[in-house]
């Protein structure tokens, strides 16, 4: 099989492809081939020996969500066969041709959504669909999105918008008419985002997500949130908490259906495996809007 793989920590340009062994399923395990494969900034940080340092062995592989067919079953496998489109969450392995995973983490995928838009969903309908429920945010609620035109801004903000609540996003300029597509009222991030904010919302947020870092806390809070209601994906500070909600099936069935439907879209990035290189340092640069995903095998 192909992966992507890097020999040391270090800037995206360590990374390169190789061929590996095929890998074999066993007892509750199915193989995918994948045909797309997420990039994330979780894989960013593994990369530069930031996460998961006791877990990496060089060539290191990388890699948390897919989209495929399964090719091969192992012993003890029920409801999953050969032949059958899915998607899911992995560890360090997703970038890659072929990928073995428990056949109880997979999600079947819906057969209007496509490979690309479903390995998009993996992290991002978890993560914001996770973290909204933490965060118990309800109907006429105000939720602030800080970097809302990210994956996970996407995903939180339409999921948002379907419970009821109403959305300010924070984004750069560029993106202010796609956070509007989606359902959010945007506005600039920068020192001035508090004074935006009041300029343009008509109530005052009551609940925070951030996907940014930096000084979207202490902005929320300056904005009178309590820190109880304040959830980020990043760091937490200012007593405001980490919200990482566990990787859930069922909830990645959830959106995957959604946006099957075109209840929920995700803008898809799409790089072929070969530049995976390109896909990461576009991920790193922490601009532009939805997903970036390494398309990797096709029918």
């Amino acid at each position: 099989m192909r992966a992507a793989v890097f020999d040391r920590f270090g800037p995206p340009s360590v990374l390169r492809v190789a061929e590996l062994p095929d890998p074999v399923p066993g007892p509750g395990e199915v193989r995918v081939r994948v045909r797309a494969a997420g990039v994330q900034p979780f894989d960013v940080a593994v990369r530069r020996g930031l996460l998961a340092g006791d877990r990496v062995s060089f060539p290191q592989q990388v890699g948390q969500e897919y989209a495929g067919v399964v090719d091969a079953v192992g012993p003890q496998v029920y409801g999953t066969a050969v032949g059958d489109a899915v998607l899911g969450s992995t560890m360090l392995n997703g970038q890659a041709s072929a990928v073995v995973v428990p056949a109880s983490t997979v999600v079947h995928k819906p057969a209007h959504l496509d490979f690309p838009t479903a390995a998009g969903l993996v992290a991002a309908a978890q993560t914001a669909g996770g973290a909204l429920r933490e965060l118990d945010l309800r109907a006429g609620d105000v939720l602030l999105i800080h970097a809302a035109a990210g994956s996970v801004g996407t995903i939180a903000t339409q999921l948002a918008r379907l419970a009821g609540a109403t959305v300010i996003g924070t984004a750069s300029p560029a993106n202010h008419d796609y956070l509007r597509r989606i359902g959010a009222v945007p506005v600039a991030y920068g020192e001035s985002l508090p004074h935006s904010v009041r300029l343009v919302a008509k109530d005052l947020p009551t609940v925070v997500l951030d996907a940014a870092g930096g000084d979207a806390i202490a902005q929320s809070i300056a904005l009178g949130v309590p820190p109880d209601r304040i959830g980020t994906i990043v760091a937490a500070s200012h007593g405001a908490r980490v919200v990482r909600a566990p990787r859930d099936p069922a909830r990645l069935a959830e959106v995957a259906e959604l946006a099957a439907r075109g209840v929920v879209t995700m803008p898809i990035r799409a790089y072929p495996l070969s530049d995976v290189v390109a896909a990461h340092a576009a991920v790193e640069s922490r601009h532009g809007r939805g997903k970036v995903v390494l398309i990797i095998g096709s029918d």
